[in-house]
């Protein structure tokens, strides 16, 4: 699964349009990205490990940045 996240995040990465969707409603757009229909539980989990992913990049994006400076 952590493979499948890290897939997502690339493709919200890529297109603006599908974060939006994804930070607005992020279970109609995740089930869109995949292609699949899965059981609401999933797609909870899924979203959430995206999330997660999402918000580690922003943070090592951040603490890159302060290194970079110094």
């Amino acid at each position: 699964m952590k493979q499948r996240i890290e897939e997502l995040v690339e493709k919200l990465k890529s297109d603006k349009e599908l974060q939006e969707g994804f930070l607005k409603d992020p279970i109609p757009t995740l089930e869109k990205l995949l292609g699949v229909d899965l059981p609401e539980e999933q797609l909870k989990q899924i979203a959430e490990g995206v999330k997660a992913k999402i918000n580690l990049d922003k943070a090592g994006d951040f603490i890159g940045g302060l290194l970079g400076k110094k």
